[in-house]
């Protein structure tokens, strides 16, 4: 009999704890739920094995005298892991680890080197929980690995942690597990979560620094106009001069005074309007309409319908190589995909299924996919679509990579011509009529 810690919910909400002894795990399981208890965490203690005395053989030395000896420690530890001075210190404050992209994406790369190695789920889960650092990470993992052992799929116990792990991300494990090709949906995922965090770091190594100095800017703009501007006036009250500052110049500082004198409106009017379209974009029609939105908007639109239908394509090609019809890999595959535009084609191609029509028509209708796309699909119809999807991957996996090198190259220049405007607008602005005192030209007016 082994020994087990468990902690599990009931079923008005209480936490429980308790340690006993069971044959194995899955069984331990089976007699929670049989008594209205749903687990949370089963860890199983190492039990104290009972030293068996042998006879010492000639010319070999008893190590353990050695190590006493040379004063060396010796670990007996029956718990897998020792706690580190960031988790005594988390478990006294009762904060937790914060689960990071980077350790979602370790996890998964372990878990898809351990299939490719044919473990099971059940070994690769407990091998990948005993080298896990992150204690939240390794309670998560455990609740998962309790439900595997207890007959469920990974996916649904991911789904109770919608906060850890991506939408996407849950439905691409869902689609491996269900069409029977985990390890390939691993694969997939790995390079989901590797191609996001690329696409992230170019982003933000292009947009943060643009940012940075467009801020920089209009603080710049507001503090020259309500500081630097009313010396420059006041030197010319003082000396008496017809010169006045620029048109621009005294319009600008018009409305930054307005706004310093009646903010509490126009910071109404921005936060009624912010508010307005969360709402509107929470609603059904307004959430397609942003969702549409993202497939056509400028720069971005081609990129992220690239990337929504290449991981569609991906699933149904999984599902098709295991022996799925068209309907149902569409079906299972659909969910790997969260913009409602994306999923209403989808609908609308399994509607054509159903009477007879072809499923790739809603796609070509739509007007977003390329006819490249459609065109290949309608060959694939012909011949052997599974061959063709794969070359259709390939295709736009190259697609993909072409439209990220135009938007790195067009987004700087985007960025770059937005900061030249207002430095631009700032020169004029504040610095002019700078210049203008310090060259002394309303001197000579003053005197004429």
């Amino acid at each position: 009999m082994a020994t087990f810690n468990y902690r599990a919910l009931t079923d008005d909400g209480r936490i429980v704890r308790n340690k006993v002894e069971e044959g194995t795990r899955l069984n331990l399981v089976k007699k929670l739920k049989e008594n209205g208890l749903h687990p949370i965490s089963i860890t199983q203690t190492n039990s104290k094995r009972t030293k068996i005395l042998k006879k010492k053989k000639r010319n070999i030395s008893d190590i353990q005298s050695v190590l006493e000896n040379v004063n060396t420690t010796v670990i007996l530890n029956d718990n897998r892991r020792r706690l580190s001075i960031k988790d005594k210190i988390n478990k006294y404050l009762g904060t937790e680890d914060k689960v990071t992209e980077r350790d979602i994406s370790i996890f998964t790369q372990n878990f898809y080197l351990l299939k490719k190695a044919n473990f099971n789920n059940v070994h690769a889960l407990a091998t990948i929980i005993d080298s896990t650092e992150n204690m939240t990470l390794v309670e998560i993992l455990e609740d998962i690995l309790a439900g595997v052992e207890a007959g469920d799929y990974m996916y649904k116990t991911m789904e109770y942690y919608s906060n850890i792990f991506p939408y996407i991300y849950i439905n691409m494990i869902r689609v491996g597990e269900l069409s029977g090709s985990l390890e390939n949906a691993l694969m997939q995922a790995v390079e989901y979560l590797d191609n996001s965090s690329k696409i992230n770091k170019k982003l933000r190594s292009i947009l943060i620094p643009n940012l940075l100095q467009f801020a920089l800017l209009i603080v710049m703009l507001f503090v020259g106009t309500l500081f630097a501007l009313p010396q420059v006036e006041k030197v010319f009250e003082e000396v008496g001069t017809s010169s006045t500052l620029p048109a621009i110049t005294v319009w600008f500082q018009g409305v930054v005074n307005a706004m310093l004198e009646y903010w509490p409106v126009p910071t109404a009017i921005v936060a009624i309007i912010a508010v307005a379209i969360v709402l509107y974009v929470q609603t059904p029609k307004g959430k397609y309409k942003f969702h549409y939105f993202k497939y056509t908007m400028p720069i971005f639109g081609k990129l992220i319908f690239s990337l929504d239908f290449s991981r569609l394509m991906k699933a149904m090609l999984l599902n098709l190589k295991n022996g799925m019809r068209i309907q149902e890999a569409l079906e299972v595959s659909k969910n790997v995909v969260s913009n409602y535009v994306m999923l209403s084609i989808i609908e609308n191609a399994l509607k054509n299924i159903l009477i007879g029509q072809s499923w790739i028509d809603p796609f070509e209708r739509s007007g977003l996919a390329s006819s490249m796309i459609t065109e290949m699909l309608k060959i694939g119809m012909q011949t052997d679509l599974s061959e063709m999807m794969e070359k259709l991957v390939e295709y736009m996996e190259i697609d993909i990579d072409n439209t990220m090198e135009a938007i790195m190259k067009t987004l700087p220049q985007v960025m770059y011509a937005i900061v030249g405007v207002v430095l631009i607008f700032f020169v004029i602005v504040v610095v002019v009529p700078m210049i203008q005192v310090y060259m002394g030209n309303f001197l000579f007016e003053a005197y004429l």
